[in-house]
């Protein structure tokens, strides 16, 4: 399992637009263009960036064809080979792995109030978080779970975040069991990948910060 990340930086975003915008489909090409937001352009082209590197390097796959499943996930056409992609204030992940995988990272913003957002959380989570010594850290480490199950789960938004309870970094939607793993990348930030499969908790993870 390889995760890989980068911080965005407006002095470099001309370099990566020239370097990387004309490798990609004209379609995508399109989508970056829209943003009116250099921040918003540079996070989503370095994800394509990201998940190109990484299947390349570490996957021998050079080209990539992305496709879309009918409830919108994107896959990778012609390999059996899973990613998901998360950003969030200046930082973007991308995770790949050979089982199905999501990942969410949220800037843990501390200007948040996390009463605000109770009614998304079960009662026992929201009773862990009340009670924790950091309740901001334990708010944005619950969100990413939950937001990272959704994601490996694949139904998004269908499913309410407070219809199911993560315990023991465990949880089950619709019959179905699935796992979570907190990750550290950066102090600022809250990062956790989830799967239907164990792997996810058993597997060592490479991590690489691009910089290009």
């Amino acid at each position: 399992m390889n995760i890989l990340y980068s911080f965005i930086d407006e002095s470099r975003h001309k370099y990566l637009m020239d370097r990387y915008l004309n490798t990609f489909p004209e379609d995508f090409k399109k989508d970056i263009l829209k943003y009116r937001r250099w921040q918003d352009a540079q996070l989503s082209l370095l994800g394509r960036v990201l998940l190109q590197h990484g299947l390349n390097t570490h996957y021998g796959i050079s080209e990539a064809e992305i496709g879309r499943l009918p409830n919108n996930k994107p896959y990778l056409k012609g390999h059996s080979i899973y990613f998901n992609i998360s950003h969030s204030k200046n930082l973007v992940i991308c995770a790949i792995a050979d089982f199905p995988v999501g990942i969410d990272i949220e800037f843990s913003d501390d200007t948040i109030n996390y009463l605000d957002f109770q009614f998304q959380m079960t009662a026992g989570e929201f009773e862990k978080i009340h009670h924790s010594e950091d309740k901001i850290k334990s708010f944005f480490t619950y969100w990413t779970k939950k937001e990272a199950v959704l994601k490996a789960e694949g139904s998004g938004i269908l499913i309410p975040l407070d219809s199911f309870e993560i315990l023991n970094n465990e949880c089950i939607i619709d019959g179905k069991k699935f796992f979570t793993k907190e990750i550290f990348i950066d102090k600022k930030y809250s990062c956790c990948i989830a799967s239907n499969k164990l792997d996810v908790q058993n597997k060592s993870i490479c991590f690489e910060l691009f910089q290009n």
